[in-house]
């Protein structure tokens, strides 16, 4: 299961009540965050996310709102003595960026990969991978996919009706049979059962996309941005941004489960202005407030 954080849902300037872009994802004991917008790090002491298990930052593009936590979280864990390498991944040009962002800051513990090859690069995690696709935004934007593997479960009641226990689980994994006290031979297809993967899609800035609606297709959630509603479709096109509507229009056409809105512009105080707009076209529609969690 991950448990997803929203650190930070506002877009370009902070305010009170919105942080700025950055979303943590827990996953097998690591975390792994989408964008770090500045104070990203002090979000994750307020959400009980821990800043020290932080294994990757995934940059969308390189605008301040979504680099600027980088320098004050490697500072922190150069404070604690992290030995562990971080790994910052964007698109070209992130070294030059965090070069400037960081200095000798935690030079030592941070790993920048620039992403140039799209369609061939994935980052594998335990039985699971991020990829990554282009948006429209700016040069070299970028979206990830977080996609987890389909597997087999043990059916823990049949499991215990039937006596097993203890290392007869590992016999089962290895030979795919075992044998109970009572003479029984059991297959692992009797006691398990197929668990499909989760797909996390994650898109950082951009204008409605064909290229994001066939990354997000069949998704269980899509973080997309909303930085605006209908009423203000000149500036969304004119600075590439999305509206509610776009946003919905990618949920529903990719085939998505559950979409959040977020990168949300502070002019709008009522978020039922996104989200009602965002479900006269897709009905599971959320509107990201800071510190909003989902297990997925």
């Amino acid at each position: 299961m991950m448990r997803i954080v929203v650190l930070g849902s506002g877009g370009a300037v902070p305010a009170p009540d919105r942080n700025l872009p950055a979303i943590a994802m827990r996953y097998e004991g690591d975390v792994y965050l989408f964008d770090c917008g500045e104070g990203s790090q002090r979000q994750m002491m307020k959400y009980g996310i821990s800043y020290a298990k932080v294994k990757a930052i995934f940059l969308s593009h390189l605008h301040p709102d979504h680099t600027l936590g980088i320098p004050g979280l490697m500072y922190t864990l150069k404070m604690i003595e992290r030995k562990e390498k971080l790994t910052v991944f964007g698109p070209k040009g992130t070294k030059r960026r965090m070069e400037g962002l960081l200095g000798d800051v935690g030079a030592e513990i941070v790993d920048v990969q620039e992403i140039e090859d799209i369609s061939n690069w994935n980052y594998e995690v335990a039985d699971a991978k991020f990829t990554a696709f282009r948006t429209n935004h700016m040069l070299n934007s970028i979206g990830y996919v977080f996609e987890t593997a389909t597997g087999r479960r043990f059916d823990k009641e049949k499991c215990q009706s039937l006596g097993i226990r203890g290392r007869m689980f590992k016999t089962l994994e290895q030979k795919g049979e075992v044998k109970t006290k009572d003479g029984k031979l059991i297959k692992l297809e009797e006691v398990t059962y197929l668990k499909s993967g989760k797909k996390i899609v994650y898109t950082g800035d951009t204008m409605y996309s064909n290229e994001t609606v066939g990354a997000a297709k069949d998704s269980d959630l899509i973080f997309h941005e909303a930085m605006f509603i209908e009423e203000h479709r000149q500036e969304a096109n004119a600075n590439k941004h999305s509206t509610a509507i776009d946003a919905a229009k990618v949920a529903k056409e990719s085939g998505a489960k559950k979409l959040v809105l977020f990168h949300i512009s502070n002019r709008y105080k009522d978020m039922k202005l996104l989200e009602d707009e965002a479900k006269t076209v897709f009905e599971n529609t959320t509107v990201a407030r800071d510190g909003l969690e989902l297990n997925v």
